[in-house]
């Protein structure tokens, strides 16, 4: 799955536990009618890919959506969600992102070719 928006905000990488756990949260603003503020954690190795972005750019993240189960004191079961992403990139709708130029018209016309010269395509 993947989210497109503009992101809001980006913590800094947090350590957990003495296995040394690592994980980021960012929060992204889609573009819809209705805008949704998600929260997107990067787990371990995935959280050094947010260094090269920064607040107010127009992103695409892949996402997984991830669900647990866990079982409170009382021995009742509690179920939690989260988005965890796993891939981002600059969106195309990114000013900053161009595409490359394209070609003037000059590029695709014959150059001075003799008029008289049959046309050799089939149609």
């Amino acid at each position: 799955m993947e989210v497109i928006g503009k992101i809001k905000k980006i913590d800094e990488t947090k350590t957990f536990g003495s296995n040394g756990f690592r994980k980021r949260e960012m929060v992204i603003t889609t573009n819809e009618q209705y805008p949704q503020m998600i929260l997107i954690e990067f787990v371990q190795d995935k959280c050094d890919i947010l260094n090269s972005y920064n607040v107010d750019d127009e992103v695409k993240v892949s996402i997984n959506l991830r669900g647990r189960e866990w079982i409170n004191p009382k021995g009742e079961a509690v179920y939690f969600n989260s988005v965890q992403g796993w891939r981002i990139e600059k969106s195309q709708d990114d000013p900053a992102v161009s595409a490359p130029p394209v070609p003037s018209m000059e590029t695709f016309e014959p150059s001075g070719g003799n008029d008289n010269e049959p046309d050799d395509l089939p149609f």
